[in-house]
This record gives structure tokens, C-alpha cells and sequence, in this order.
């Protein structure tokens, strides 16, 4: 039997107090499950990524990819009518997800502990650059700030390269997705013992546990991690390899199913198979100095499409380097409907990357509509808090909506 659900978290609702990218994706992906999403924004601005272009229509591209499927209320929360109203807000909510500098909140009279007088059983989740308390916890942060910080752009890159930052905001992204998984657990948790809580998520934090092997490594074996460019730090062959005519990626399985001996006779090198040098994927990496340069020449002689057809049917893993327009057009891709359109008033329809959950009893049907800027504060403040509409008209002449 079909679900008439829009995905597992329908029913619960979310004051999104987040902006620019780290919250905003946790949102927008807990938004995609189902839950409600009030984003909160200033009034006249708004998040300040809706100034991000590029424009399409005069719509930020930035902002239409991280608030997709929200309902946007305007508050001014520095005054007190503003506040009031976030608080009462509250009091019909699930979680509140912000992720301002610590003391923010505070100065705001918007603290866990303020908020949990108003609603003992909210989910209340702080995210930061480095967390709610340590020596940094007052310092401003960015993606590339705890890129840096964290270790990862000195693994990024070229072997005696500079440090490289990865192509995606991958301090932003690996910190919303455990916030995410912080605030589904919470609230899992709420639903045993009927109290809510306080999460503190630090994207300095996310960016040493997402590093969980290499820090491993260096911890207990002293070998600290250095830059690889496209090289597995204790497998081989793991790696890019140039083609005749572009790229390809080859993995061979280890271990009990070395595949080694099926990629020496797909590249006419069966000879490799029986190299002492060679015979596990851990000897193979130690080796390596020696072996890639046979690999690369071999690989060189025919095109990516050839490569791709001889080593599929040895079963390897392996796969062309797609630029995005590639991806895009992939038919498998396509089947798992990945591209879907999302509208925005007065702006039509828009192409945007579609949710990757696939439910078989809870499907996930996002509400995919971009809000403009104060779009649903009237219907939020009329339908939720019971304002009258003169009362509304008020607090937009004092400019508070």
C-alpha cells in the first residue's frame, strides 16, 4: 500500500534561522524528507546569498540551490516584537536550526535556554565554525576556513603541490549532513523520553571526523597524510589515469578478489601478475614508483570509450571523469531522476538537483518551489499564530515583517 505521506518527516516542523550555505543545505535536506521549514530572513535583504549570481531571471542560482521547498517569513529579530514572535513561533516547532557566531543568539535574548521556556521539548541546533565552546569558539568561519584548519587542503592536490581546496564547499556540505543526522537522532531520542535538547555541531569538528583514516593513520602509525592527487594512500592501482583522448578512473577490487591479474591481461601485461612486487594491493602502493609509470604508458594507448569496453568485461570498477554536462545528460541519471525543475514566483520553472533518498513506503515528493523573500510571512502569522490582518499591516509599517 502507497504512502499519501511527502516523505518520512512530514508532521514535523522546523524554524530555519540558518543562512548562506551550511544550515540552509541541512535544512533544505530535511525539507526533502518531508519536515516543514520556516526560514527566517531579514527584512527588505534576506539571506544574503539571494545577492549571489549568477542571475537567471534575476533569481540567485546560489540561493534557488539550498532553500528549495521552504516557506519564508521576514522578522526583524533585533527588535522585541520580532523576537516575541520567533519565540511564539517556537512554541509550535520541532527543532530551531541556526547557525549565527556563538553569542549571537544570546545577544538576540533568542538562548536555548530562553527558547526552552517557551517550548521544553524543542531540538534546539547551534552550528558554528568551531563550536559552542574551545579557545576559537568566538572565531568567524567560512568552508575554506576549516578546510584549511582541519587538515584537508594538505591532502588535497598534486604530490609537492600547494594546498588545494576541494571543488564543492566540502567544509559546509559534510558539516549539514551531520547536523542533519544530529537533529534526526534528537529528535528520535525526544520521542523516548518526551525532553528536548540542545546539539552543537562544529564544521571544524565534521572536518576531522570525515578525515577519520587519515587521522587514524597518523595517530598510530606516525605517518602523517600528504597530498596524492588522485591516489588511494594504501591501495593501487586506485587512481586517474590519462587516456589517448581524456581520462579514466580504474579500481580494481583487493584483497580476496584481487582483481590485479584481470587488469595485467586487459592491458596486455599479464607478465605483472606474477611480479613479486605486486601481488597485493598493500605492495602494490609500496611499490608504486615503479609501477605507475608502466600503468600510465599502457593506459595511453587507447581511448577512454575502448578502456571502458575491455574492462567492464573483466567486471573492474572503473569510469569515465565527467564534467557536469556530461552528468547531466546520463541516462542513468535520468532514471533515477536526479535533474527535476523547481518554480519561483514570478520567475517560472527552474533546473535543480532532485533529493537522493529513494523510500519504498515513505517516497519522498519535496516540495520543490522557491520562496521569494517574506512570501508566506502573512500565511504564517494568520494561520499559526492568529494574527489579524490589521495586526500584521502594523508590524509591517513599523518594518518588524
Amino acid at each position: 500500500m502507497k504512502s499519501n505521506m511527502t516523505g518520512p518527516l512530514e508532521g514535523i516542523r522546523i524554524i530555519d534561522l540558518s543562512q548562506v550555505l551550511f544550515g540552509p543545505f541541512a535544512t533544505m535536506v530535511l525539507g526533502e524528507l518531508g519536515a516543514e521549514i520556516i526560514k527566517v530572513e531579514r527584512p527588505q535583504r534576506g539571506d544574503i546569498t539571494r545577492e549571489n549570481g549568477p542571475f537567471v531571471r534575476g533569481v540567485s542560482t546560489y540561493f534557488l540551490s539550498l532553500n528549495r521547498g521552504k516557506k519564508s517569513i521576514t522578522l526583524d529579530l533585533a527588535s522585541k516584537q520580532g523576537r516575541d514572535i520567533l519565540l511564539k513561533l517556537t512554541e509550535g516547532a520541532d527543532a530551531i536550526i541556526e547557525n549565527f557566531k556563538p553569542g549571537t543568539m544570546e545577544k538576540l535574548g533568542l538562548s536555548y535556554e530562553t527558547v526552552k521556556e517557551h517550548n521544553p521539548k524543542i531540538i534546539y541546533v547551534a552550528g558554528s565554525g568551531f563550536g559552542q565552546y574551545g579557545p576559537y569558539a568566538k572565531k568567524p568561519a567560512f568552508d575554506i576556513i576549516v578546510q584549511a584548519m582541519g587538515g584537508v587542503m594538505s591532502i588535497t592536490g598534486e604530490p609537492g603541490g600547494p594546498p588545494v581546496k576541494p571543488g564543492v564547499s566540502y567544509g559546509d556540505i559534510a558539516a549539514g549532513l551531520f547536523l542533519c543526522i544530529a537533529t534526526l537522532s534528537a529528535l528520535r531520542e525526544r520521542d523516548i523520553s518526551g525532553e528536548g535538547q540542545m546539539v552543537d555541531i562544529s564544521m571544524l569538528d565534521c572536518q576531522i571526523t570525515v578525515q577519520e583514516n587519515a587521522f587514524v593513520r597518523y595517530l598510530n602509525a606516525g605517518e602523517l597524510p600528504r597530498p596524492l592527487g588522485t591516489k588511494h594512500s594504501v591501495i593501487a592501482p586506485f587512481q586517474v589515469f590519462p587516456t589517448k583522448d581524456s581520462y579514466i578512473a580504474i579500481a580494481p577490487r583487493f584483497g580476496s578478489r584481487d582483481q590485479w591479474p584481470s587488469l595485467c591481461s586487459a592491458i596486455g601485461r599479464a607478465d605483472l601478475s606474477n611480479d613479486p612486487r605486486f601481488k597485493t594491493g598493500w605492495l602494490r602502493s609500496q611499490n608504486y614508483v615503479s609501477l605507475e609509470p608502466i600503468l600510465t604508458e599502457a593506459i595511453k594507448l587507447k581511448s577512454t570509450r575502448e578502456w571502458l569496453k575491455e574492462l567492464e568485461e573483466f567486471d573492474i570498477p572503473c569510469a569515465p571523469v565527467n564534467n557536469h554536462e556530461q552528468v547531466a545528460s546520463d541516462p542513468h541519471v535520468a532514471a533515477r531522476h536526479m535533474i527535476v525543475s523547481a518554480h519561483y514566483p514570478q520567475a517560472g520553472d527552474f533546473k535543480v538537483v532532485n533529493a537522493p533518498f529513494k523510500f519504498s513506503r515513505t517516497p519522498c515528493n519535496p516540495k520543490r518551489d522557491v520562496p521569494a523573500l517574506g512570501e508566506h510571512t502573512e500565511k504564517i502569522l494568520e494561520g499559526l499564530l492568529e494574527m489579524s490582518k490589521q495586526d500584521i499591516d502594523e508590524l509591517k509599517k513599523t518594518g518588524i515583517v
